[in-house]
């Protein structure tokens, strides 16, 4: 597919398997911008304040995302905290909770409620496998000192190798890989692992992150062989990895002055902006144009997410179109006061616009 030369792409609904979607006047700002990026189904991360740690939290916020955009598939996660037991997972899985989410103390937004030890957690682990729940592991290690022959994402795989040989029919969630090394470790695991690549470490590097606040995110975008590693696994058909943004909204205020928020905001333009990227991959020659096909664009984006999270196929009948009329990405989006506003990654860039079909 010649995508600087495609003017129309029908595709499935977009499954976006990593969404920060927040609280309160920033949920109901960022929420409705779902749709408007190709996504009828997000997984939604808990690292609230406080923190998603309750079924009953969990499920009452599902209600007020619910109340916000209907059309919407929300898969609800808990915080992987001190508080959760085996029973607490039971308790979850009965009630459809999709995941646990695991935070290293100190690693992003968020969370400083995090863990500190994985083997404390061995029970709970082994009651998410019993229940067959989903492990999502921001893959960090806090207080490793990167450099370049060590990130902090490197730092942890050798956890993740050690996890998946305990509990090894856990379905397990490498989130937001930013490396060759994390890529390389998921496809060394067994099926039950896999891992989702955001919009943003498509097109971004350490250098861009370092310079732009509205680059700047955790995990931080690593160097230009580790983005195109990337890209390459989007375009191989490997059903391991799959779409996740990590769209993180922060208020424009906090990407000013010395200490910069963490988090890249792509939620509405999700889908346009991965296929942005692929098209500046293959003017590179990073990727060939003949890999970046119908069938791969629908697997990544769509159906090896589904599938790893066990949800029914999406109905044939259901697409999202996109088209060419010179769309370009708008520099942020506000609230109707005008109290919060939300800066989008790539402004300016002319991209694909959706709409939404049915029969």
């Amino acid at each position: 597919m010649h995508l600087k030369e495609t003017q129309r792409i029908e595709l499935p609904p977009v499954a976006d398997m990593h969404v920060h979607l927040r609280q309160g006047d920033m949920m109901k700002l960022v929420t409705p911008t779902i749709r408007d990026g190709g996504v009828d189904t997000v997984f939604v991360m808990p690292n609230l304040t406080p923190p998603i740690t309750t079924v009953a939290a969990a499920l009452d916020y599902k209600s007020q995302l619910e109340a916000v955009e209907p059309k919407v598939h929300y898969l609800m996660s808990l915080y992987l905290h001190n508080s959760i037991t085996p029973a607490t997972i039971d308790e979850a899985a009965s009630a459809g909770i999709t995941g646990v989410k695991v935070y290293p103390q100190g690693v992003t937004t968020n969370s400083d409620s995090g863990v500190t030890s994985f083997d404390d957690f061995d029970p709970v682990f082994a009651a998410m496998e019993r229940n067959d729940m989903v492990l999502n592991i921001h893959g960090e290690v806090p207080g490793v000192v990167a450099d370049e022959t060590m990130t902090l994402e490197e730092a942890f795989l050798p956890t993740l190798a050690t996890l998946h040989k305990k509990f090894p029919k856990l379905r397990i969630v490498l989130e937001h890989c930013s490396t060759a090394a994390a890529l390389k470790a998921v496809k060394a695991c067994g099926p039950s692992v896999g891992a989702t690549i955001t919009a943003h470490h498509l097109y971004l590097t350490g250098e861009q992150s370092n310079v732009d606040p509205f680059a700047f995110c955790k995990p931080i975008p690593k160097t230009p062989a580790d983005r195109d590693a990337l890209l390459q696994a989007v375009c191989s058909g490997d059903p391991k990895f799959f779409f996740g943004t990590d769209s993180a909204p922060h208020p424009v205020t906090s990407k000013e002055g010395e200490k910069i928020a963490a988090g890249v905001f792509t939620q509405p333009f999700a889908t346009q902006l991965v296929l942005l990227a692929l098209e500046d991959a293959t003017e590179r020659g990073v990727i060939a144009e003949a890999d970046v096909t119908q069938e791969k664009l629908e697997g990544f984006l769509s159906k090896f997410g589904r599938r790893f999270y066990k949800l029914p196929e999406v109905p044939k009948d259901l697409k999202i179109v996109l088209e060419r009329k010179g769309e370009k990405i708008v520099d942020s989006i506000k609230s109707a006061d005008g109290e919060i506003e939300v800066g989008i990654s790539r402004k300016g860039s002319e991209v694909f616009s959706v709409t939404w079909k049915s029969a």
